[in-house]
């Protein structure tokens, strides 16, 4: 595990960057992001994605089920001079009925990929948004290299070794057990070996629920990267790009801006 996974601040700053980098960027070659619009970020943690979009005086509920996180959150933007304009909510997001039609802009970001009943989750939101809403979703796809989230590992051959999270179920917990690492982790992995989306499937259920792909960028090297490891961010080249399947294994991140048909 790196050392950023225990350092929340850390954490909020990375996101932050991040998004004003290349999120923000990449929605605004759509639309034009001011004052003016709604944001909501669903699975926000800290809320670091959600800063850049404040910084411009948006108003951004952020909403999260993990309470310390939410609650890091408010400390974190405590002295945000657009303070008034965030709402910061931990809540389950299947039981809340406060935010019909009410949103321009949806940021899930490395999100759906944690979600059980993607289908379900991506046809609920629609009745968050306006009808010339934008919903923006980044995942790093299940078979891509670090697809299982193994850099959270405690040990450390086990969170740079790319790809062993795709083994059967019972020989990839018995990788984990043999290399030390603890029950709730090893739980944690597995949870998310059920939950991985492929970029194939994702696009399925997309259109099963009436959204059309606005925009769309697979990375080679995912841009999260940059202010991780340093690395700069590289598109997938397109002849990789369009190959089903097997640009799951070759891409780390995929960026989709979506709206409704």
């Amino acid at each position: 595990m790196q050392k950023r996974h225990l350092d929340p601040q850390r954490y909020f700053n990375e996101q932050a960057q991040s998004t004003q980098k290349y999120i923000l960027p990449f929605i605004q070659s759509i639309r034009k992001v001011d004052n003016q619009l709604n944001i909501l970020e669903i699975g926000c943690g800290e809320a670091g994605n959600l800063r850049p979009f404040l910084d411009l005086g948006c108003k951004c509920t952020g909403v999260d089920f993990s309470i310390p996180k939410i609650e890091k959150g408010k400390e974190y933007y405590a002295s945000h001079p657009f303070i008034q304009n965030l709402t910061l909510i931990s809540h389950d997001i299947y039981e809340t009925n406060e935010f019909d039609s009410h949103f321009d802009i949806i940021i899930i970001r490395d999100v759906i990929e944690h979600i059980h009943n993607q289908d379900k989750f991506l046809g609920l939101i629609r009745k968050f948004i306006k009808k010339d809403a934008l919903v923006f979703l980044a995942f790093p796809p299940w078979q891509s290299p670090f697809g299982g989230h193994q850099q959270i590992c405690e040990n450390k051959i086990l969170s740079l070794l790319p790809y062993y999270h795709l083994l059967p179920v019972s020989l990839y917990k018995a990788v984990l057990k043999m290399f030390g690492e603890n029950a709730n982790k090893i739980t944690s992995l597995l949870e998310i070996k059920e939950t991985g989306i492929s970029l194939e499937r994702f696009e399925r259920i997309i259109t099963k629920n009436d959204y059309k792909i606005l925009l769309r960028t697979l990375y080679f090297i995912n841009p999260n990267y940059e202010v991780k490891f340093g690395l700069k961010p590289r598109k997938l080249i397109k002849i990789l790009g369009v190959i089903p399947y097997f640009r799951n294994y070759v891409s780390t991140c995929g960026y989709y801006l979506l709206g409704i048909k």
